[in-house]
């Protein structure tokens, strides 16, 4: 087996926000946390939050569901093969980073994931329509108790993303409920991966996960017991994120980044499973509404700082991503 010298975790690099004070409803606290936020934001693109109000049980039910979902045979697994939608099993292989210009001969990444979205019922208008990005969504039937703590997850994720935005308002020096409309019904998607052991951790094109950023708003990601993460922080470095107890680290997307001009960043990061175990992970990628118009926010621009971008919503980067990127489906495009 081949290693590779890790990058330094630093837990000086990334700040932590404590959310406690401002769940309480304490005054002054969410001025103070929005300060803290565009310093992180506009200097680091990651942070921690801490006090969350995410029951860890229902965060461990949720890797719970992940790793008995990944050791299913891998025809069960294969009869939810993700579709147009982006719902279902993405094999080992099936996705390769192209979007991204930080490295430009990426290999399929070696991970496997599923995702689900919201869980729309078969009557509902979207789902009678075919609406990209809002169809039903795949549960496999031989993994007792699977839905229901994904589910349980999804909600307590959910509501901890519409927390955070009257924080994200105040860091952009904007109303708390500015984000009110735009996430009037937010997209989110939920994807379980696993990363099994990376036994060549060398090749400058393999990853668990390549270099790249996310595409929307915000990625939530709860605290993995088995390290592999590491971010491209500004300066060029990498480092390794540091695992502390109890804490969900955040970071802002492509989405998030255009839609204020720049000013927030949309940092690099990679997965590389180096630990010599396999490795679960469950990101929460929260978004506004599909259809909502993201024109450049008023604080961002001005006379001497004009929109770099003209409005999009959230289904035209989507689209344009998923074709890039899902080679599995571009496969099965090329078979209808």
């Amino acid at each position: 087996m081949t290693t590779a010298t890790a990058a330094p975790a630093q837990t000086d690099v990334i700040p932590i926000l404590d959310l406690q004070a401002y769940l309480a409803g304490e005054p002054g606290a969410l001025d103070a946390l929005g300060a803290q936020l565009r310093d992180a934001l506009e200097h680091v693109g990651f942070f921690f939050v801490r006090n969350h109000g995410v029951p860890q049980s229902v965060i461990d039910g949720c890797f719970d569901a992940a790793r008995r979902y990944h050791a299913q045979p891998m025809e069960q697994k294969l009869a939810l093969r993700v579709n147009k939608h982006n719902l279902g099993y993405l094999p080992m292989g099936g996705y390769t980073i192209r979007h991204s210009d930080l490295n430009q001969a990426n290999k399929p990444d070696l991970a496997e994931g599923f995702f689900v979205k919201r869980d729309l019922p078969a009557d509902h208008p979207d789902v009678l329509s075919d609406k990209k990005f809002r169809g039903m969504n795949q549960w496999p039937a031989s993994v007792p108790g699977f839905r229901d703590e994904v589910l349980a997850y999804c909600n307590a994720l959910e509501q901890l993303g519409l927390s955070l935005l009257p924080i994200y308002a105040r860091a952009l020096d904007l109303p708390p409920d500015f984000f009110s409309d735009a996430f009037h019904e937010p997209q989110y998607s939920l994807r379980l991966s696993h990363y099994p052991e990376q036994r060549i951790v060398d090749d400058p094109n393999q990853f668990g996960l390549a270099p790249h950023t996310d595409t929307g708003f915000l990625t939530l990601l709860a605290q993995n017991e088995v390290p592999g993460l590491s971010i491209g922080l500004p300066d060029g470095r990498w480092i390794d994120a540091p695992a502390i107890p109890g804490t969900i680290i955040v970071n802002s997307g492509d989405m998030l980044r255009r839609w204020s001009n720049d000013r927030f960043l949309s940092t690099p990061h990679k997965v590389v499973n180096r630990s010599g175990r396999e490795r679960y992970s469950i990101p929460f990628f929260f978004d506004p509404h599909l259809d909502y118009p993201m024109a450049c926010l008023p604080t961002c621009t001005s006379a001497d700082n004009p929109p770099k971008y003209p409005p999009i919503t959230l289904m035209e980067y989507l689209v344009w991503h998923q074709k890039r990127n899902f080679d599995v489906l571009a496969a099965q495009d090329a078979k209808d």
